[in-house]
């Protein structure tokens, strides 16, 4: 999967003379936690973040008065407390590069940029989530198992026959890495609804003819 379709395109940015306190207000009013900071041809130069906004700001405890604090926002600017030269990703990188990229930074987003290095979008930590809920399926419901398995060629397949048995519809299927030993996958799978009795038929062969770590419709029943 690219980025280019799940990323944000809607992006609110600012320029090196944008106040901090217009910075923040954008922030509150569009419910943001970073705003790129670009030149006129809309290259990426920069990048704030409401960590950023909260450590140029006076201490709550300041003894300025409303006016000299509402001056001394104006007056710093969004060059003073940006991050210059950000980390960008491409239109065309994968969500699961991107995603790593954003872990081993801990970074919350990322700028996204066209071939021509210009501003398209921004990918962040929410649009992650939300790429998590599409492939999952979960919105479908159902039934979700997770099964470990040796490592191999074929080895999903009885498991594939297995669910075409049942007359099983698949909505989804995820592997990682297991805890069992390195030598071993885990493997997520969430089936379309189904009668009930038959989903506790497939659920019962499953734990009979495989590993069955768990499944899961409304709660996680541990096996």
């Amino acid at each position: 999967m690219q980025i280019r379709d799940w990323m944000t395109t809607e992006v609110v940015t600012a320029t090196p003379d944008t106040s901090m306190l217009k910075v923040s207000k954008m922030m509150k009013e569009y419910n943001i936690r970073r705003v790129p900071v670009v030149d006129p041809s809309h290259r990426v130069i920069g990048i704030i973040s409401d960590r950023d906004v909260k450590d140029a700001s006076p201490s709550k405890a300041t003894t300025l008065d409303m006016h000299e604090l509402y001056y001394l926002l104006s007056e710093v600017k969004a060059r003073d407390i940006m991050t210059p030269n950000p980390i960008t990703v491409s239109l065309r990188d994968t969500v699961e590069r991107v995603a790593l990229l954003m872990l081993e930074r801990g970074i919350g987003g990322l700028p996204v940029v066209d071939d021509d290095g210009l501003l398209v979008g921004i990918i962040t930590d929410h649009d992650l989530f939300k790429i998590l809920v599409e492939v999952s399926g979960v919105r479908k419901g159902g039934v979700q198992i997770a099964v470990a398995f040796r490592d191999g060629v074929g080895v999903l397949l009885p498991l594939f026959d297995l669910l075409r048995s049942h007359n099983a519809s698949l909505v989804s299927m995820l592997t990682a890495d297991s805890k069992l030993g390195p030598d071993m996958r885990e493997v997520y799978m969430r089936i379309k609804p189904m009668e009930r009795s038959e989903e506790n038929k497939l659920i019962e062969d499953v734990k009979e003819k495989f590993h069955l770590l768990y499944w899961v419709r409304e709660n996680v029943h541990e096996v």
